[in-house]
């Protein structure tokens, strides 16, 4: 399977199965189409016909392009073989491990954002803060049920999880307690509103949080009408300074400020470049997912406009790099390379199997968005996992299992999209939210235009330096 389309300038060839992606000129680009046109993806013998499909090239000129693509396709880059999906027919038995705690350390938050999914974070229950026991059951669940597995995470978060930081302290230095003694490596992470942030907050975070996420939606018209204290007044002026602080304070790595766009603010390209602007380097801005009948919902005549603005975003972050002025946009991050493993690209981010939700009370859920679901409660920190009939629903949840993914391009690089949001809007884990599909597979070509540009800036700077 070949995904061809042209973006900034590009004419791009990605071959979905091998990975490979390749930039090229007009005729291959139009010559390529035609093998993808041809079931068998065989060299059309009588060149006659191709000069009368792609006027405007000589017969040499075909005759050349075609030969080159038969080498890429001799050499598994092009039209390859889908070798993943034997691989996963048998998913449902496949051994898994839990590898990732999603630790709810608070059910409760000092922020009245607006489109939580959370409740404020209450998860359709009762206010409440995880105990010091709870979570060091929890731990201590993880690294039983970890297997050989030496790397392990575990995030904070809530609601807000710095309401409840005595405690996330004495975990973290519970989990560095038993490292040594299991074998096993606790990467810590924190996720946050910043009302509460402090010197010795960021302190600590900087010693042992291996990865912060500071929740922003952009410019502060945006984020105050979303993320309005409990009284209504604004965030964005506590906040921003702490945020731009603590970033310095981490070198401007192993951080993102995550934003959130609506409806309600469609430009978000301009929340993404505020951002920027304001010295941030990591930034994560992604669309809500609502109820429909929510007022800030995205919608599907949304779409259009929100493809413009990634293109907008990507060739704007090309010209700030050449600038010397270039940051890190979350989701036009791609490895072209290597990549994730074979499973985590067929199957995403391993939720109700390697990556659980717990809740203050110790309860297990397939990942944050499914607690308070009580279908979806797997167990506790205590007995384990009693809910297998789920589990192994999530153990099947993988692209070959999706109608929706069998043939898609992107299935490689989404590994299927969200479970929760496949639930929340079709009834079922085994489907996709359709609008974030749209958005995710821009997303992706957006993702590999960038790459190109910087491979060509990258070239031009060497050049000027041999010179």
């Amino acid at each position: 399977m070949v995904h061809q389309y042209k973006n900034n300038g590009y004419n791009i060839v990605l071959d979905v199965c091998s990975g490979a992606v390749h930039i090229v000129d007009d005729i291959m680009y139009d010559v390529i189409a035609v093998y993808e046109d041809n079931n068998n993806h065989q060299k059309p013998t009588d060149i006659a016909s191709l000069v009368d499909k792609l006027p405007g090239y000589s017969e040499d000129e075909l005759l050349e392009a075609f030969e080159e693509v038969e080498y890429l396709k001799n050499e598994g880059e092009l039209f390859a073989e889908d070798v993943y999906k034997d691989f996963v027919m048998d998913f449902k038995r496949r051994k898994t491990v839990v590898k990732a705690l999603c630790l709810h350390i608070a059910h409760d938050c000092n922020l009245g954002c607006r489109y939580c999914f959370a409740e404020e974070g209450e998860y359709h229950g009762d206010r409440s803060l995880m105990s010091f026991e709870v979570g060091k059951q929890a731990l201590d669940f993880l690294v039983a049920n970890s297997g050989k597995r030496r790397n392990l995470e575990v995030d904070f978060f809530g609601g807000e999880p710095t309401m409840n930081f005595e405690v996330v302290k004495q975990l973290v230095d519970y989990g560095r307690s038993i490292e040594k003694k299991h074998d096993k490596n606790f990467r810590f992470t924190l996720t946050t509103n910043g009302i509460l942030l402090n010197d010795d907050i960021m302190e600590f975070a900087n010693q042992e949080m291996a990865n912060v996420v500071l929740s922003i939606d952009g410019r502060k018209t945006v984020n105050d009408y979303m993320r309005p204290s409990k009284n209504g007044k604004s965030t964005y002026d506590i906040i921003v300074p702490k945020f731009q602080r603590f970033a310095e304070l981490r070198n401007q790595t192993n951080y993102y400020v995550r934003g959130t766009y609506t409806h309600h603010n469609l430009d978000f390209s301009e929340d993404v470049l505020h951002l920027a602007d304001l010295g941030f380097r990591q930034i994560s801005v992604e669309p809500v997912v609502a109820p429909l009948e929510a007022d800030y919902a995205i919608r599907e005549e949304d779409i259009p406009r929100l493809l413009d603005e990634y293109d907008k975003l990507a060739k704007e972050m090309v010209a700030r790099e050449r600038q010397g002025k270039g940051f890190n946009f979350f989701h036009f991050m791609i490895d072209l390379n290597q990549g994730p493993c074979v499973a985590k690209r067929l199957s995403g981010c391993g939720s109700g199997t390697e990556y659980l939700a717990v809740t203050p009370w110790g309860d297990l859920y397939p990942c944050h968005q499914f607690v308070g679901q009580e279908q979806f409660r797997l167990g506790d920190v205590w007995k384990g996992i009693d809910n297998t009939l789920v589990r192994d629903e999530f153990k099947l949840c993988n692209v070959y299992a999706k109608d929706k993914c069998r043939e898609c391009f992107a299935r490689f690089y989404c590994s299927g999209g969200c479970a929760a949001n496949s639930y929340n809007f079709h009834g079922n884990i085994l489907d996709a939210y359709d609008i974030g599909c749209e958005l995710q597979k821009k997303r992706i070509e957006c993702a590999i235009m960038l790459k190109a540009a910087l491979a060509d800036i990258e070239e031009k700077e060497n050049e000027e330096d041999e010179e």
